[in-house]
């Protein structure tokens, strides 16, 4: 997806040999810093901006402006109980709640939504396999529905969480079964979809085979004992002691 100008990879964990995707440059001792959230960043999330987008007026540029708050005044039950499980702010969580409410009436978000919302987003490419995986990330209890409370959980964690938080939630991304394992197949599926996604804007050039190595070298990595599946303390440990990747989870908000 381009944003400002700018290219930008939809890996999730970036380059497994230390190349940064985007830049197409090696990176020498690269130290990651935490993402700095702005109201700027929030908007550059795609599922913030589709809910966002439905209460401002139709000219304005979402994508510059930013959260308009003074006018909301929905507000979903429990706001006290949501403000204390996410990092979110009352007046957030009412314009996100506002927002949702005028896309989804019924409360609840179901796939096919999803997969219209980064149809939008990513015309360029074929975004329907990665909604569907993001989806199943949302729809915890698997009940082919999610919530506003699950939505803006997941959306906490993804845009303002902790790396470990971060984590464990890209982890639950790229485990489609929900066994507490991934494997190669999974992560494979999960690299394909972004890429689709990604279409004509990724960098470089993706190769056929370009997935299927990408996978390799993180298998290599995070597959310590070489039982051929990766859990989440390796995936975990592994992502933590690993400058690239933590660096490449501030393009987290990109793809989501």
């Amino acid at each position: 997806m381009q944003e400002d100008g700018k290219v930008v990879d939809g890996s999730l964990l970036g380059d497994a040999n230390g190349v940064d995707v985007v830049s197409s440059r090696q990176k020498t001792s690269v130290k990651w810093q935490r993402p700095r959230f702005t109201r700027k960043a929030l908007m550059r999330c795609c599922l913030v901006r589709w809910i966002i987008a439905s209460t401002g007026p139709k000219e304005q540029d979402s994508s510059d402006s930013d959260l308009e708050l003074s006018t909301v005044r929905h507000q979903p039950e429990g706001l006290e109980q949501l403000q204390a499980q996410t990092k979110f702010t009352k007046k957030e969580l009412q314009s996100l709640y506002r927002g949702f409410k005028n896309e989804c009436p019924s409360g609840l978000v179901d796939e096919e939504t999803f997969k219209t919302i980064y149809s939008q987003f990513f015309p360029q490419g074929d975004a329907t396999t990665y909604a569907h995986f993001l989806f199943n990330a949302f729809d915890l209890d698997r009940n082919g529905s999610i919530r506003f409370e699950d939505f803006v959980i997941g959306l906490s964690v993804l845009l303002r969480g902790s790396v470990t938080e971060k984590l464990n939630w890209a982890f639950n991304l790229y485990d489609i079964n929900k066994d507490g394992y991934i494997t190669k197949e999974e992560m494979l599926l999960i690299m394909k979809s972004i890429y689709d996604m990604m279409g004509r804007y990724t960098y470089p050039s993706v190769r056929d085979e370009a997935p299927s190595e990408h996978v390799e070298k993180f298998f290599q990595k995070m597959d310590r004992n070489r039982d051929g599946v990766v859990t989440i303390e390796e995936f975990i440990e592994t992502c933590q002691k690993d400058e690239n990747i933590m660096s490449s989870m501030q393009l987290f908000e990109n793809v989501i």
